[in-house]
């Protein structure tokens, strides 16, 4: 890369000042700041970028790997369900005989047939108006109405 040192910045730093003036020199370090800064960015985004798609392709990569490692362990387990079922078939016993017997079904669920309007009529008004339970419905004009500030005009 480069190998700036400190002689090499202040050359630099003289050459610019004279082709560029001390009026608009600091006007243009601070562009050319702002430049350094956006390229820095940018790098690092395309960084981010590549390690994300790396990460990608070693998940990826481990996703196959797992789903061969489920295949084979399936394979293994059909591969021994079936020779269990040839030693019971050859020996004359079924593997019905062997399983447990089913359970019941559940309960099938009933209604208890309260009657909710009642309960809710049940209700005392007072603890109603105390708990802020509608009662009646409002229109719109009339919320407005019961909800809009009074004013008081006071007479000088």
């Amino acid at each position: 890369m480069l190998d700036l040192g400190i002689e090499k910045l202040a050359l630099i730093g003289v050459v610019a000042l004279i082709v560029i003036g001390p009026e608009k020199l600091p006007r243009v370090a601070r562009t050319v700041g702002t430049l350094l800064g956006k390229a820095q960015r940018y790098v690092n985004d395309v960084k981010a970028e590549v390690n994300r798609s790396m990460e990608l392709d070693e998940l990826r990569k481990m996703k196959t790997t797992v789903e061969d490692a489920a295949r084979d362990v399936e394979h293994s387990i059909h591969t021994g369900a079936s020779e269990f079922e040839k030693q019971f078939s050859g020996s004359g016993e079924t593997l019905s005989a062997l399983a447990e017997p089913e359970p019941p079904p559940p309960p099938v669920y009933r209604h208890p047939r309260k009657n909710w309007r009642l309960k809710q009529g049940a209700t005392p008004q007072w603890y109603k108006a105390r708990n802020g339970v509608r009662t009646k419905a409002l229109s719109g004009a009339a919320r407005v109405a019961r909800f809009r500030p009074h004013t008081i005009n006071k007479i000088d």
